[in-house]
């Protein structure tokens, strides 16, 4: 079935149309439910927000809250909270008496065993977040859901598949909402409990709680976060396995990239060695998480510029490498593109030096497309492409002829269509 429609304008467009869509969602089979969930998407996002205000919105929440919660198909699910999505933003202000309803709908999409609904769902809550004044018993929630407390009938991969969810989840709620937290045990509560699942055997779970650790630090004192540092991730790791130095390598990214403020400089220094060791680790998660963490170090210092050049040879050690795996290659991307989004866009290149961006242009060229892709992004950040044509001029006149010629083509054919970079 494909549905096809032109730009609304009053409201009364759309009243013959809700009806039907509501009939359908409601009472029709799977395949009728993810159809009608995903056209009312369509007419929502194709009229103006002025149009949508007060019971016209309202009437189509309802039915959409009803019946998410059903056993519906992963595919219905992920319709339904795409469209609520979709509500959420455009609905504004007259949808904050939904604010529990909407709650309680994302956070038990937490836990199913689709990955694509659990993603929307964290998606979801976090376009809750600025109509949502009452955060504290979500924080919990999520808190408890994140240490497994309410998991006992879900065991091995699939329960560390919904604590890692759980715990995306809170650091998005942390991030976009957790100014409004209004009772003092909130974050110090989703710190340790970051604090406590760092070490976890799963690697998604050390990745998620690094950042749930970033937020929460960023939303605490400079003590706090000094002494999480100290006692979490510069404390001795002579004994440690390669999982908790995995973890303290995601959490020295996450702190760093979230700080509201810069850490001291022996502080930044001692953490900047700690990255450096572990980019020569022997196990290859703790190597790809180092990547980031450097990144960190460099963007987060005084002069990112004396940074790049002092760091420049370990860099170029793993850039140039062919025999790199590919996972190593575009972990590596993306720790430059961690230093760059904490750099002003147009001392980037400076910053840089030609000698990376010049190896990083032959990895965008490489025969593997995730490589590409990743250096794509590099180069879209330090030529700082979304603000106009200046970073390409810079970089021509530095760069030798070949390699400035193979750029300007990159740039019209990719880097001038790309419209954002994303760093997870």
């Amino acid at each position: 079935m494909i549905l096809t429609f032109f730009p609304l304008a009053p409201s009364a467009g759309l009243e013959p149309f809700i009806p039907i869509f509501q009939r359908g969602i409601l009472y029709g089979s799977p395949t009728i439910r993810e159809v009608s969930a995903t056209g009312l998407g369509e007419l929502i996002g194709l009229t103006s927000n002025k149009f949508l205000a007060g019971p016209l919105i309202i009437k189509m929440t309802g039915p959409l809250l009803r019946i998410v919660g059903d056993r519906n198909p992963a595919n219905v699910k992920v319709a339904i909270l795409k469209t609520l999505g979709l509500i959420l933003v455009k609905g504004g202000p007259a949808l904050r008496a939904f604010v529990p309803q909407f709650q309680t709908t994302f956070v038990k999409a937490l836990s199913d065993p689709s990955r694509q609904v659990r993603t929307e769902a964290i998606g979801a809550l976090s376009l809750l977040m600025p109509l949502s004044t009452r955060v504290d018993p979500l924080i919990k929630e999520l808190v408890t859901g994140s240490l497994g407390k309410n998991l006992s009938s879900v065991e091995g991969l699939a329960a560390a598949a919904i604590q890692t969810a759980t715990l995306e989840a809170l650091a998005v709620v942390l991030d976009k909402g957790g100014t409004k937290a209004k009772l003092p045990v909130s974050v110090p509560s989703a710190l340790d409990a970051s604090r406590e699942l760092l070490r976890s055997q799963d690697d998604g779970i050390r990745a998620s709680a690094a950042k749930v650790m970033g937020e929460a630090c960023a939303l605490s004192s400079m003590d706090v976060t000094l002494e999480t540092l100290r006692e979490d991730i510069l404390s001795d790791d002579k004994g440690d396995a390669s999982s908790a130095r995995h973890g303290k390598a995601c959490a020295v990214h996450r702190i760093l990239a979230s700080a509201r403020e810069s850490v001291d400089t022996g502080t930044l220094e001692d953490l900047t060695k700690l990255s450096l060791q572990y980019l020569a680790d022997d196990k290859d998660s703790v190597r790809e998480a180092a990547c980031a963490a450097l990144g960190a170090c460099i963007g987060r210092s005084a002069d990112p510029k004396a940074s790049f050049k002092f760091h420049e040879s370990e860099l170029l050690k793993v850039l140039n490498n062919s025999r790199e795996s590919m996972d190593m290659h575009r972990a590596m991307a993306r720790g430059i593109c961690v230093a760059l989004t904490m750099i002003d866009g147009d001392k980037r290149l400076d910053c840089m030096g030609v000698t990376l961006v010049d190896a990083c242009l032959k990895l965008a060229l490489s025969g593997a497309q995730r490589v590409q892709f990743s250096y794509n992004d590099v180069l879209w950040l330090v030529l700082n492409v979304e603000s106009g044509n200046d970073g390409l001029e810079q970089y021509a006149n530095t760069a030798v002829f070949e390699n400035v010629r193979t750029m300007k083509s990159l740039h019209s054919k990719v880097l001038s269509r790309m419209t954002e970079v994303k760093i997870n």
